[in-house]
């Protein structure tokens, strides 16, 4: 009983190894040898590290292939920038991408002038649309690669909504020179390094949740979805109500990420929410590894890294570069990068088995000696 009981408190304390790390990584190391604008460019990936969390819920453990994240991103990030701009722009007055004259705004935009409302609606405006879609599309067991189709078409209309809406986001332009965050100075460095540890702290959060997911019965039924649904359906449940659920989680934690995204980096386009950021995103869960816990924040700060770098030295052909690191894990490391350590496990183990043995040793045989009386019948 007493090994039972050390076992379960080992495993439960090997589970917080990895948090400790992090946080550590991110609180403690990175601030120390990283300068001011590395550090914004880190609180960048790690925007993109709070959708991947999602994705890796929706499609890793749900097997639902999300190519439209961008639309939940960008309804976060579009919240956090109007609210921004209104309180740039002082009480009963419009934000100045907009005529001097035109201090009469519409109601949905007015609300955002509120920092309660703000919060709510990062969280629930995302999470609604989800919910809306996600009954919508699963109830008529619209899934694989229909599914992504339709969320992919989605972000390509949401970028074009915003672009239509330009009298109130700016269109192509999109939100920019903001000038405070919640009463904060959002151009002092002292702020930005703040907005990084509620960043990573975020991030950590987002973990846990998918954490706890996994490992509650809910994780165990959204897995089965992926692998039967009819067996789900067998046993009692909708795998429509447990596939909603997930990807309504997904959707909020990209909203809390695109809210984070426009403090930090200071300004939010049509070009950040469309088709191309969104595959983007999916990239990044797919090279870290969809199936893990870690591995999307990896492969997203990874490949959010890489982008930064590597289309400063070849900018014309990053985006044939990001096609082909995706073609590649897929063709020959399903499981990511991850999942490198139970590769080398196989392909170790098929060695061993086709390596050739030696034969095993016979026993040596005793001679067999004939009786007188044999010996004379035989004669």
């Amino acid at each position: 009983m007493k090994t039972l009981l050390d076992s379960k408190q080992f495993g439960r304390f090997g589970a917080l190894v990895p948090f400790v790390l992090v946080g550590l990584a991110l609180f403690v190391l990175a601030p120390a040898v990283l300068s001011d604008f590395r550090l914004n460019l880190l609180a960048r990936y790690l925007c993109f590290a709070i959708v991947a969390v999602g994705i890796g819920l929706a499609w890793g453990s749900g097997g639902m292939l999300t190519l439209g994240q961008g639309v939940f991103f960008g309804l976060g990030a579009y919240a956090m920038g109007l609210h921004m701009k209104l309180d740039d722009a002082g009480p009963g007055r419009s934000p100045d991408f907009m005529p001097p004259a035109t201090d009469y705004l519409p109601g949905w935009m007015e609300m955002f002038r509120s920092s309660v409302v703000t919060l709510i609606s990062i969280v629930a405006i995302p999470a609604l649309i989800a919910l809306l879609l996600g009954l919508a599309t699963f109830k008529r067991k619209v899934r694989g690669a229909y599914f992504a189709i339709l969320s992919q078409a989605l972000a390509a209309a949401f970028a074009t909504l915003i672009i239509v809406l330009g009298d109130y986001t700016n269109g192509t332009n999109g939100l920019n020179k903001f000038e405070s965050f919640f009463g904060y100075d959002v151009r002092d460095p002292v702020n930005q390094k703040m907005l990084f540890f509620i960043a990573g702290g975020l991030l950590l959060v987002m973990v846990a949740i998918y954490r706890q997911l996994r490992n509650s019965r809910y994780g165990e039924l959204l897995m089965a979805c992926r692998g039967s649904e009819e067996r789900v359906r067998f046993l009692g449940y909708d795998p429509a109500n447990v596939k909603t659920v997930a990807y309504v989680i997904a959707a909020a934690m990209a909203g809390i990420g695109g809210a984070l995204f426009v403090p930090i980096v200071g300004i939010i386009t049509p070009a950040d929410v469309g088709i191309a950021p969104s595959i983007a995103m999916l990239i990044g869960v797919a090279i870290g590894g969809r199936t893990t816990l870690w591995g999307p924040v990896l492969g997203a700060v990874g490949v959010a890294w890489a982008q930064s770098t590597l289309s400063e030295e070849f900018p014309a052909s990053w985006t044939y570069i990001q096609g082909a690191m995706f073609i590649l894990v897929i063709a020959f490391l399903p499981g990511g990068l991850a999942g490198i350590g139970s590769a080398v496990r196989g392909a170790r183990g098929w060695i061993e088995d086709r390596r050739p043995r030696p034969a095993a040793p016979v026993a040596p045989v005793a001679p067999v000696v004939a009786s007188k009386q044999e010996e004379g019948s035989v004669v």
